[in-house]
């Protein structure tokens, strides 16, 4: 059901929205918010081959090209108003932690394509950066306090990933100082929910345990292994939430160049979490843990003060309810690849 909310966005239905890593789980979500919109001309950009697409927009016109590369940029933002930047190498804290080189180059997506819409006289430019530009320093602790967005400096972001997303924000505020791009930038805080990876080595921690869960009752090995002692603590925001915040931060004068959360404040340990999908797979399972299994920080939260106070609105889908709407279409997925049919992978 879509939200009944007033933003004015300025933008008429034929104005071109680009969106980069459509091919992917939020920003194919975000691609099909502006499509049941209204809007008529939206442009989406993946690397992947079109038929490795999550989801296809009917209507949409879908380019495969990697935007990392300047002259696929130029074409991306070429006759746009808006430009979404949802473009990275990223997945859960497994790819995180084995694969920074990769997560570090997506700085190439955003340096060419922020300067190929500012050439191309885009209105507004969105960045999606990420919670893990947060100080480490700060996340030591499970029982850890919500992070607001100034704990972002002194910087000690997550390593490859986190320190890619502090130096693209940087690079957004200074192309609207030094240039006049609008630009809006958030910080995501582990986004999950229906059509996102569930398996392959991407996954995050809401899909893949509710993967294991699927797989323990359907092997009937009833056990379940854990990375690192489950003690570790995380908000999770649904990608309905999601989609809601990105278009009114994009769309938020009072924005414009200031990196805000975007994220549930219900913190939850990965413990509990395992207990909650249990409980949704009406299943009690046997646990193993892997302390040397890539954990990231012990604990991490979202301040939504900020956002409240400049939009009256934050995250508020609770956990269990979008768990359940996640576990509910990974069953499917399950399902239907046993079935032996095309399913979401990466």
């Amino acid at each position: 059901m879509t939200e009944k909310v007033t933003i004015d966005r300025q933008l008429d239905a034929d104005d071109l929205i680009v969106i980069t890593g459509a091919g992917g789980f939020i920003a194919g979500a975000l691609t099909r918010h502006f499509h049941d919109l209204g809007y008529k001309r939206i442009r989406a950009i993946d690397r992947k081959p079109l038929s490795g697409w999550y989801q296809r927009v009917p209507g949409v016109e879908c380019l495969s090209m990697d935007v990392s590369e300047k002259e696929n940029a130029i074409r991306a933002a070429e006759g746009a108003a808006e430009v979404y930047n949802l473009a990275a190498d990223m997945g859960g804290m497994g790819f995180i932690e084995h694969f920074r080189v990769e997560c570090l180059r997506s700085v190439l997506v955003n340096t060419n394509l922020i300067d190929a819409a500012w050439r191309a006289g885009a209105r507004r430019y969105f960045f999606s950066s990420s919670a893990c530009a947060y100080n480490t320093d700060l996340q030591r602790d499970p029982n850890v306090r919500a992070l607001k967005e100034s704990d972002a400096y002194p910087a000690m972001a997550e390593r490859g990933y986190g320190w890619e997303k502090l130096f693209s924000e940087m690079v957004c505020q200074e192309y609207w100082a030094e240039r006049g791009l609008e630009t809006h930038i958030a910080r995501f805080h582990n986004i999950y929910g229906p059509n996102g990876t569930w398996f392959g080595g991407r996954e995050k921690a809401p899909a893949a345990i509710s993967r294991k869960v699927i797989e323990a009752l359907d092997s009937g090995n009833l056990t379940i292994d854990i990375w690192g002692d489950g003690s570790q603590t995380r908000s999770f925001c649904y990608i309905d939430d999601c989609v809601r915040g990105i278009d009114r931060i994009m769309h938020s004068p009072k924005l414009i160049a200031t990196p805000v959360n975007l994220g549930s404040s219900e913190l939850i340990s990965i413990n509990n979490l395992v207990s909650m999908v249990e409980e949704i797979g009406g299943v009690k399972l046997q646990r193993t843990y892997d302390p040397g299994a890539p954990k990231g920080v012990a604990g991490r939260n979202s301040d939504n003060t900020f956002i409240r106070s400049v939009l009256d609105w934050e995250p508020s889908t609770p956990l269990r309810t979008g768990m359940e709407k996640t576990y509910a279409w990974i069953a499917q997925q399950y399902a239907d690849r046993k079935a032996g049919k095309r399913v979401v992978r990466d």
